[in-house]
């Protein structure tokens, strides 16, 4: 597996994937790859023009893709309620579901609901879809989640009494760095209870190591000194140490597409420290293999999402 490149991608005919936020990034080249393999692709967008210009860049890198766009902003469960509808009335089924899109970076804010901008998009918002999206994968032979992380969990905690930063100061790092500890506890929990219920589904995360994309600039446009030196930061790291985002998207992929991969696997870059390299298992922070703290987000996310299952 360590010398591993998309080239050893099975064929994929027949299988129905959904990449949310493959307009640019790690979930544009995650979207790509999979297509390149005949998938049927879903990808999420926000706005109809950026999900008609992410297919005409997926096409014309994969002639012939077939690819249906769902518009869908994870900020706004209202918004991730009708994308799952969507999804539910134009499939059969839903063999991989890669939860990918993300934001970083931005200032304190909240969304309609009171929740905390990172957490909501990053975590909450792909809870709940992936919750709403349950009967489609119930609904596969040997359905898969992947959880998209994010070497910053490895810094993360999750308050139970505080995930939308209503106590104390309010940290751009912290708040990323909590929304995928979420991410990564979100998908171990999911594992167990996969397993529990005998279902035929996985549960398996990936992260991209240090990755060239523009996660960290999205959002609205800078105003402040503070925003414009966290890009510029941003960008002179992308330049020195990261390697392509194409690179970042392989620990997805592997984990949406290869057929060693087992329930609870995490897969991130071979290379030192993890920021680069072709695809191998990596292990999860304690955290994430904590049951209690796996069983007290599960509650929590179900509170805060309205959203039950398992």
């Amino acid at each position: 597996m360590s010398h591993w490149t998309p080239a050893a991608m099975p064929d994929l005919t027949g299988k129905t994937v959904l990449v949310t936020g493959a307009n640019s990034g790690i979930g544009f080249e995650t979207a790509a790859l999979l297509a390149a393999r005949k998938a049927r692709l879903l990808i999420t967008c926000r706005g109809a023009e950026k999900a008609r210009r992410t297919i005409a860049r997926l096409q014309q890198r994969v002639p012939g893709a077939e690819i249906t766009a769902v518009d869908m902003d994870l900020a706004d469960l209202a918004s991730v309620r009708r994308a799952a509808q969507q999804v539910l009335d134009c499939c059969q089924q839903l063999d991989v579901l890669v939860n990918n899109a993300g934001v970083m970076g931005l200032p304190l804010q909240r969304n309609a609901a009171g929740h905390e901008m990172l957490f909501a998009v990053n975590h909450l918002g792909h809870f709940a879809f992936t919750g709403l999206l349950m009967p489609l994968l119930n609904a596969a032979v040997a359905p898969r989640v992947v959880t998209v992380s994010s070497l910053a969990a490895r810094k993360g905690s999750l308050p139970m009494d505080d995930l939308n930063w209503r106590q104390g100061g309010y940290s751009k790092m912290a708040a990323y760095g909590r929304a995928k500890l979420a991410n990564l506890c979100f998908a171990m929990e999911l594992q167990r209870r996969f397993d529990a219920a005998g279902a035929s589904a996985i549960s398996v995360a990936a992260h991209p190591g240090y990755a060239a994309t523009n996660v960290a600039f999205a959002g609205d446009a800078p105003h402040s000194l503070t925003r414009r030196l966290w890009m510029a930061i941003a960008r002179l790291g992308n330049r020195l140490l990261a390697q392509p985002a194409a690179r970042g998207a392989w620990p997805s992929v592997y984990a949406a597409s290869a057929e060693d991969v087992r329930n609870g696997d995490y897969y991130g870059p071979a290379g030192p420290f993890e920021f680069r390299g072709p695809p191998v298992r990596v292990k999860p922070t304690a955290t994430a293999l904590d049951l209690e703290v796996g069983r007290q987000l599960w509650q929590r996310s179900e509170e805060l999402s309205e959203v039950r299952f398992l």
